[in-house]
């Protein structure tokens, strides 16, 4: 983000919500909707993007579209104290795990798994739990969303592709 200090009125909430709501809506749209020219929002567009408030635009998918049919939360419990930095480490490297963060509580992270099946998920948990540092983990199945039009609802990449025997191509 940007060090510099940039002013963020009321106008620049508008345009962000529209965009938020739906990143395709034109810049014309926009300002006809906000009392601004398509120029003016661009122009604003470009300077929350140049100071970090706007960081990218994205399609929501629905995920079993991408073959994630299987989705978790995982609570995972550290020996000792795990640096976040080695965590975050040890999560890039699934493809599955769609979002990762600390928490407070008894559990050190929580983890939002997706998996084409239980059986990929069983796969992916033992993996996770061969970590050396992972003592245990706490897995709770999501079985529908009560709020479908919500982020977590949506997937950002496609699950894996089968390779020949079987196994996953996890990057």
């Amino acid at each position: 983000m940007n060090s510099r200090s940039t002013p963020f009125d009321e106008l620049d909430r508008k345009i962000i919500t529209a965009l938020m709501a739906n990143a395709r809506t034109s810049f014309a749209e926009i300002g006809t909707a906000i009392g601004l020219s398509a120029t003016a929002v661009k122009r604003r567009v470009d300077r929350l993007r140049e100071t970090g408030v706007i960081t990218g635009f994205s399609a929501t998918v629905k995920p079993s579209a991408l073959g994630w049919r299987t989705e978790a939360y995982v609570e995972v419990y550290c020996e000792g104290a795990a640096p976040p930095r080695r965590l975050a480490e040890v999560v890039r490297d699934y493809p599955e795990i769609a979002a990762a963060m600390t928490v407070t509580g008894g559990a050190d992270a929580l983890l939002h798994v997706r998996a084409r099946d239980v059986e990929h998920f069983e796969e992916v948990l033992e993996r996770i739990r061969q970590e050396p540092f992972i003592r245990k983990t706490i897995s709770v199945m999501v079985l529908s969303h009560l709020l479908p039009e919500s982020p977590e609802a949506g997937a950002s990449h496609p699950a894996p592709e089968e390779v020949p025997g079987g196994a996953a191509d996890v990057r």
